[in-house]
């Protein structure tokens, strides 16, 4: 187990910064991911085998290695509700980029069944300041919906003055086929199954055969009985995360990005929860990389935290880790923001070098 970082478009001058805290492993979030789409088909979206190696040996020439890229499902989940031809035609682009990432020699890729963004409804202060992004169900609008939450690779607007709003962004390629609540047209639970079962069945396969991971983010958050604005979350519980694996229980490619913030936003009780999904999940070889992470709170009322004050005994979990046999990166995530930071790297390297004292601490 070791520390790591989770990157978008990162420069050799972060790479750098990277190695230098101590991190052993980089899993790369771009979305488009540039670097490694071919010449002839940026437009299509497909990867070159070729200039994924190039782009793991350029991290590996850093001293860290390229464990995950980001496999951008676009609105392929929607789409197979909606637009069955433009979801086949994603699908085959999938499959392609699996294969591709296994030809550059990168066993691990990561996907988001987030339909409608990551929801949050507002900012609210945290220690010194700082702003912590927050989801409060009682308080969901749209429009809070449309300024707060997380788009793709679109961070939700902090109140800094420091980033723009996510609505600025909407319908561009970094978005990844996330829409508003409102534009999806209702997702029910079945909906929401259907989806995910869709593309499991469309890339599952292909996967299995190319000797590659597929690491899920369970949708974020929870979501409360009867939906948000007509929209399921399936994957908002431990319930559902075991429907998930039982989609193809044999498989070895199939398991989490798992996402502790996600999974203690599931309960009122969030370190219970989330030592219960390490113990169940970790010994079954469903853990390909973990975002380790802290909120406080819970269920349906939480903000983002630094890592050290949360709702959630990390060192417990790094524990629970360790007991398992999770041997993976720990990479934080979602820590907040402050004008003093707004490139949030000072607020990264206190999340690395916390993460780092637990597991020597363990």
């Amino acid at each position: 187990m070791y520390i790591g970082e989770q990157l978008i478009n990162p420069t050799d001058k972060r790479l750098r910064l990277s190695a230098q805290l101590g991190a052993r492993g980089i899993v790369i979030d771009s979305r488009p991911n540039a670097p490694v789409m071919a010449d002839d088909d940026v437009a299509a979206g497909l990867w070159d085998g070729q200039k994924v190696a190039a782009q793991r040996k350029w991290v590996e020439s850093h001293g860290l290695t390229l464990d995950c890229l980001a496999l951008d499902v676009g609105s392929i989940l929607l789409d197979s509700l909606r637009a069955p031809e433009k979801a086949a035609a994603a699908a085959e682009r999938l499959r392609y980029n699996i294969r591709a990432a296994a030809d550059g020699g990168v066993d691990t890729v990561k996907y988001t069944v987030a339909m409608v963004g990551i929801t949050r409804t507002g900012v609210v202060d945290g220690r010194g300041g700082m702003k912590c992004s927050t989801f409060r169900a009682d308080e969901y609008k749209a429009e809070n919906d449309a300024r707060f939450s997380y788009w793709g690779t679109v961070l939700p607007e902090d109140e800094t003055g420091t980033k723009p709003s996510p609505l600025a962004a909407r319908g561009s390629p970094e978005t990844c086929g996330q829409v508003m609540a409102g534009e999806a047209g209702g997702i029910s639970e079945a909906d929401g199954w259907h989806a995910i079962e869709y593309l499991v069945e469309a890339i599952l396969p292909t996967a299995e055969k190319a000797g590659v991971k597929l690491a899920c983010h369970p949708h974020d958050p929870a979501y409360p009985p009867g939906g948000l604005n007509g929209v399921h979350h399936v994957l908002g519980s431990l319930d559902g995360l075991r429907r998930f694996v039982a989609l193809a229980p044999e498989s070895k490619s199939l398991g989490f990005n798992f996402c502790q913030g996600t999974i203690a936003e599931m309960s009122r009780n969030p370190t219970e929860t989330v030592l219960e999904a390490i113990r169940e999940f970790g010994p079954q070889n469903r853990i390909f990389m973990v975002h380790f992470r802290n909120i406080k709170g819970g269920y349906l009322d939480f903000r983002e935290a630094m890592p050290d004050e949360g709702s959630v005994d990390m060192a417990a979990c790094i524990r629970a880790y360790r007991e398992v046999g999770y041997k993976g990166i720990l990479c934080p995530d979602h820590v907040p923001f402050s004008e003093l930071d707004p490139d949030r790297e000072r607020f990264f390297a206190f999340a690395l070098g916390y993460t780092q004292a637990l597991l020597q601490a363990a």
